[in-house]
């Protein structure tokens, strides 16, 4: 867990009014069970016996008789179903996506749009009365008065207008029963007017993130550009060209989902505990799965989406990854490495070449410490992920795919800007040394807007991290990558002003962010809706407010209401409260 940092007393919801009335549809609490128990239930799962499922693809467009793209409509519901995570446990219950309760899944379908080709989406909830997991209603949550699970959709990596992003407050239930503030329709619209990539859908219902993606809301999203993509002759098709979803979770014996029913400040918060860590690992909805391939390249596009759990990846073998891209972008020259470090939602697009093989079976693994970077090292349930199985003889077809030595360059711009604003990620812990909540530059949610960037404008922003952990940060609606992760000295001093100023400027941050600079990998140099930012480091990056590829203005108005957010996505941190309103202004 994360470790004490600034000594507060928290307020409740109930004083910040996000309680909206007595009724709170939370589950019968879940039977006791250990640690070792959740580990021996785990451990009875035998690794690499169900084969890597492929996921159902939606297509987010159609042609019309001259060939010429036409904008799709999709209606993707949310279902309670029975889900089963392994050939050998009974199925468990979780929410799923999907256009039906039968054909829904975990993770929820693949939805390919075309670039510059609008995609519009009804999402239904049909969801029942109470949630199947404990969560707690002392953190800032949505309460229907009438019971009901509220959610609403954010497509992650995606540039759209504010009504179409998912805000936290514009949740709703079943058959929109009940809605939040925020809430106006159901059908939203990506234009899907960025670059060709990797992006994807979850949950962002306010306070109900952590346990409504733990309950299975999370799928796939991709952008294509017919013309470029092909130009690139990477590996394609559905059987050379995979999407890998890998998530950890914990069992009961019965199957069912682990929650966490206690909290670690328990007079404080019940429920809630700034990470969750599953000890199984779960790829494509199976847990430990396989997959046959051939001895050719294959392209692999690598989601994390756990709450909590970071991934660093190597294969067995010592074979090397080559690295096309990282989140919804490509880099401008593939990047070979043996091993590489993926955040809670974090995207790596990757080629891996089979043929190199001189074993038939090899091992994905991972070796990040949880909490990373100073937590528990991995064991040998979630130090595994998945396995490959290579199969003899040539390729068919055969393999012409290549990987070029140039990939996409975007648009050059001055790493300089007129506005710079510093951003400061606090971690509060009650009297005991348990976190209670985080916030960034000490303000909640809910306290005014404070970063109110001009559409189109491009902005120095330096992260500065006082906590243990190392915090993936999300910009809804912008791109940004970093230019400079420099050590902070004199740490305890300097955060002891921060608690006392929240000002960097008065707290001299230029005389302390002089340690160590370290080295952005190459892996991650280029355009990216999430950035790691590592504790006791001020990490600089630039924030582009426009359309990376050519700096085009967004073809919609930004500055619209309710406005978006950025905030850390380790989901229990962004529930309680480490995340902030961006409104763009004209």
């Amino acid at each position: 867990m994360v470790r004490a940092m600034i000594l507060v007393v928290v307020l409740t919801t109930a004083v910040l009014g996000f309680m909206t009335g007595p009724c709170v549809s939370t589950p019968p609490p879940p039977p006791q069970v250990t640690e070792a128990q959740l580990q021996q239930i785990a451990a009875s799962l035998q690794m690499y016996v169900d084969e890597l499922p492929e996921i159902p693809r939606l297509y987010g467009y159609s042609w019309d008789s001259n060939g010429v793209p036409v904008p799709g409509n999709l209606t993707i519901g949310m279902y309670e179903k029975k889900w089963k995570f392994h050939r050998d446990f009974p199925p468990t219950t979780v929410f799923a996506y999907g256009t039906s309760a039968e054909a829904a899944t975990v993770p929820g379908p693949i939805i390919e749009a075309l670039r510059n080709t609008r995609t519009l989406v009804t999402w239904l909830n049909f969801l029942p009365q109470k949630h199947i997991l404990p969560f707690d209603t002392t953190i800032p949550t949505a309460i229907p008065k009438n019971g009901g699970v509220p959610t609403v959709v954010h497509l992650h990596g995606a540039v759209d207008p504010a009504d179409s992003d998912g805000s936290a407050f514009a949740w709703y239930t079943s058959n929109f029963g009940e809605t939040g503030p925020k809430w106006t329709q159901a059908t939203y619209t990506y234009p899907n007017v960025q670059h060709s990539g990797n992006l994807w859908y979850h949950d962002h219902a306010l306070g109900l993130t952590r346990v409504n993606l733990l309950a299975g809301l999370v799928g796939i999203y991709r952008i294509t550009d017919p013309v470029f993509d092909h130009t690139l002759n990477l590996p394609s098709g559905p059987e050379f060209d995979r999407h890998l979803m890998v998530f950890d979770r914990s069992f009961y014996m019965d199957g069912s989902l682990y929650m966490n029913a206690t909290g670690d400040n328990p007079s404080i918060h019940p429920q809630w505990q700034p990470e969750y860590f599953g000890d199984a690992i779960i790829v494509n909805g199976k847990a430990w799965p396989y997959l046959e391939v051939q001895r050719r390249k294959y392209r692999f596009r690598i989601i994390n989406s756990s709450n909590a759990r970071f991934f660093n990846f190597t294969l067995s073998n010592g074979m090397p990854f080559t690295i096309i891209g990282s989140d919804a972008s490509y880099l401008p020259s593939p990047v070979t490495t043996p091993s590489f470090l993926l955040a809670p939602s974090e995207i790596a697009d990757v080629i891996v070449d089979f043929s190199l093989a001189s074993v038939k079976e090899i091992i994905l693994n991972n070796n990040a410490a949880y909490p990373f970077p100073g937590g528990d090292a991995v064991d040998n349930l979630n130090g595994q992920v998945m396995k490959f199985v290579v199969t003899p003889g040539n390729p068919s077809p055969p393999d012409n795919s290549v990987v070029p030595n140039i990939l996409k360059n975007y648009v050059p711009t001055t790493m300089t800007s007129s506005v710079t604003r510093y951003i400061v990620l606090y971690e509060y812990d009650s009297a005991t040394g348990n976190p209670t909540h985080l916030f960034i530059n000490g303000k909640s949610l809910t306290d005014p807007v404070t970063e109110t960037p001009k559409s189109g404008s491009t902005e120095i922003w330096h992260v500065i991290n006082l906590t243990p952990d190392n915090h993936p940060l999300h910009l809804h609606l912008a791109y940004y990558q970093a230019l400079k992760v420099q050590q902070l000295v004199d740490l305890d001093n300097f955060t002891n002003c921060m608690t006392q100023k929240n000002d960097a400027v008065a707290c001299n941050v230029s005389a302390h962010a002089t340690g160590p600079v370290d080295v952005v990998p190459a892996n991650e140099r280029t355009w990216k809706n999430v950035v790691k930012i590592k504790p006791g480091y001020q990490t600089t990056v630039i924030v582009k407010f426009n359309l990376v590829e050519n700096d085009a203005p967004y073809p919609f108005d930004a500055t619209k209401s309710p406005g978006y957010v950025y905030h850390c996505h380790i989901l229990d941190h962004e529930d309680n409260e480490m995340i902030r309103p961006l409104q763009p202004v004209p």
